[in-house]
């Protein structure tokens, strides 16, 4: 089953500008192959110095995870809302060309979802003019309470964990 451009933009916190997808071509419980044409809009905000770079793939990979998180929620749990996600980490990215917006065809974006334990961990490719433009891995959090992250007051700073190196 397609799904277009409005129906995405229900699904997922991307409005406007950054709202990147425009079909969901096909999905099953693992899998998901979305198309895009937004890396030809000159006023794509993701744009430096009038270009795309190719690192900007990876927000439509993460854009297209989103997507296939909210459908995959409408499918487990009839009137259940989609989880807000944070994208925690990307893996493995291969840039296979310097920059997207000198690609003329549509962007077709595959993700397969590898894992779906603590964190859903997923491969992904964005393809263009018959080849893979970029690749790699990306890994997400699924906020188990959305609305303790909205309400919840700041943490004191003595007690915010550093980063580790």
């Amino acid at each position: 089953m397609r799904l277009d451009r409005q129906w995405i933009a229900k699904q997922i916190p991307h409005q406007g500008g950054m709202h990147l997808l425009n079909t969901v071509e096909r999905w099953d419980e693992n899998t998901i192959t979305c198309t895009a044409t937004s890396h030809r809009w000159e006023t794509l905000p993701l744009r430096a110095h009038g270009r795309l770079g190719a690192a900007c793939g990876i927000e439509y990979a993460a854009q297209t995870m989103a997507v296939h998180s909210a459908l995959l929620c409408s499918t487990t749990e009839e009137g259940r809302a989609a989880q807000l996600g944070y994208l925690i980490s990307v893996r493995n990215i291969v840039l296979r060309v310097s920059r997207l917006d000198d690609i003329d065809d549509d962007l077709t974006i595959t993700a397969e979802k590898l894992s779906d334990k603590s964190n859903l961990l997923y491969r992904f490719s964005v393809l263009g003019q018959g080849r893979v433009l970029l690749d790699g891995r990306a890994a997400l959090l699924l906020d188990t309470n959305p609305s303790a992250a909205v309400h919840s007051p700041a943490l004191p700073a003595d007690s915010r964990e550093e980063p580790h190196a």
